[in-house]
């Protein structure tokens, strides 16, 4: 079964810097390393270096960034055939990393802003088993995709980041809602509140601890493995990835989350976002080792 990833696709500018910058101030860095991003393009390929059949629908520039990213794309094994090159440059995410791993971003969307409900008209359902959405591209577009993807069977996953405000009929669709602990603490008081916005199910991040999947039935805690950090970048993404991965294969939303937080740990010990992502072989070693 596939997994259909409907986001943005970005060149990530990424800076290494001994320490975040103050208000009006100015911190030099080391050089700069342009690599491939953007949370779509990022889920994408996380899930296809799992193995799963992957799909991406997005936007990039007629420009040096649009194909670097449809090379790395291509090359981990993601169809394209509903990435369409926009007039608009290719979406840009400026990255600063400290020496903890640890990550402030600023994203021009550019592209990514051009993705309409024209886009997910043109996509084929046939085979689709789990949606994947971000939301680096416009919410009425994502929208229409988790109302596509319901009505033709396809399990809708929206991993909520930026937090920005999404209709209450799409929220009512997702299955799961992902967010990052600090994400939810924005949306409801616990994390069983959450389920109150509506989502049928909900997976919160939650860093070097794992994750917490939460359903009708009550809150289950997954554990990551200890790892040695030394960059965070897209390691969200990866979870979702994996996820998707998961629950594309029929895994239930607790293994698939346990499965995406070894994902994830494993992302944080190399540099860059798509670059640092892992395939199944190297977590089943970490599974066992």
């Amino acid at each position: 079964m596939t997994v259909l990833v409907l986001g943005s696709a970005n060149a990530d500018l990424v800076v290494p810097v001994p320490r975040r910058p103050a208000a009006g101030e100015t911190v030099l860095g080391g050089d700069t390393t342009v690599l491939p991003g953007g949370k779509g393009a990022n889920t994408a390929v996380a899930a296809a270096r799992l193995g799963a059949d992957v799909s991406f629908a997005g936007a990039v520039g007629d420009d040096r960034h649009g194909e670097l990213l449809r090379r790395s794309l291509a090359s981990s094994g993601v169809r394209t055939e509903h990435l369409r090159t926009s007039e608009r440059p290719t979406g840009v995410a400026y990255i600063t990393v400290t020496p903890d791993g640890e990550n402030s971003i600023v994203v021009a969307p550019g592209a990514n802003a051009d993705v309409t409900e024209a886009d997910v008209d043109a996509l084929t359902w046939d085979g689709v088993a789990v949606l994947a959405c971000s939301l680096e591209v416009p919410v009425p577009t994502v929208a229409h995709a988790v109302a596509a993807a319901a009505a033709r069977g396809a399990r809708p996953l929206l991993n909520l980041s930026p937090v920005v405000e999404v209709p209450a009929e799409t929220l009512a669709l997702l299955d799961p809602l992902v967010v990052n602990e600090h994400e939810a603490a924005s949306l409801a008081p616990s994390f069983e509140a959450l389920l109150d916005l509506g989502p049928r199910s909900a997976v919160i991040t939650l860093g070097a601890r794992g994750a917490a999947v939460v359903t009708r039935d009550g809150v289950v805690e997954v554990a990551a493995p200890p790892v040695s950090a030394v960059d965070t970048t897209g390691a969200g993404d990866a979870f979702a990835g994996a996820l998707a991965a998961g629950l594309a294969t029929g895994s239930s939303l607790v293994d698939a989350a346990a499965f995406a937080a070894r994902v994830a740990a494993l992302s944080v010990t190399s540099a860059g976002a798509q670059p640092s992502y892992p395939t199944r072989a190297e977590v089943d070693r970490l599974k066992t080792g």
